[in-house]
């Protein structure tokens, strides 16, 4: 575990480690829980589909594609949770792919009319 006081400003990196140096990743999405294994029930989101969803959410440039950094202000589950859990999902793409995922940004999903 990874002790912090409330409203401290967390710093978080994720590195691709691969052979292939024509890689960049990107946060997708982050969703925070006080249950390990239920990241369904009682959760908070962070980043969805790229799109930022907590106000203390960032992000940071990195000088290497294969390298993601973010950061957002530590929080509690109304002060009932002592531990906050992190999943983050991150997309790996061809580096100047501006067609890949990792280019796009925020995706909001639109659902399609069925019609007659």
């Amino acid at each position: 575990p990874y002790y912090v006081d409330l409203n401290q400003n967390l710093f978080l990196q994720a590195s691709l480690h691969s052979s292939d140096s024509n890689l960049a990743v990107f946060v997708d999405t982050c969703v925070a829980s006080p249950d390990p294994n239920n990241f369904r029930t009682l959760t908070y989101e962070l980043i969805r589909s790229g799109c930022v969803k907590d106000p203390t959410y960032s992000s940071y440039y990195s000088p290497n594609s294969n390298v993601a950094r973010f950061a957002f202000n530590a929080f509690s589950f109304v002060n009932q949770h002592q531990s906050v859990y992190l999943q983050c999902e991150l997309v790996v793409c061809r580096t100047y792919d501006y067609s890949s995922r990792c280019y796009q940004g925020c995706v909001s999903r639109f659902k399609r009319d069925a019609g007659s």
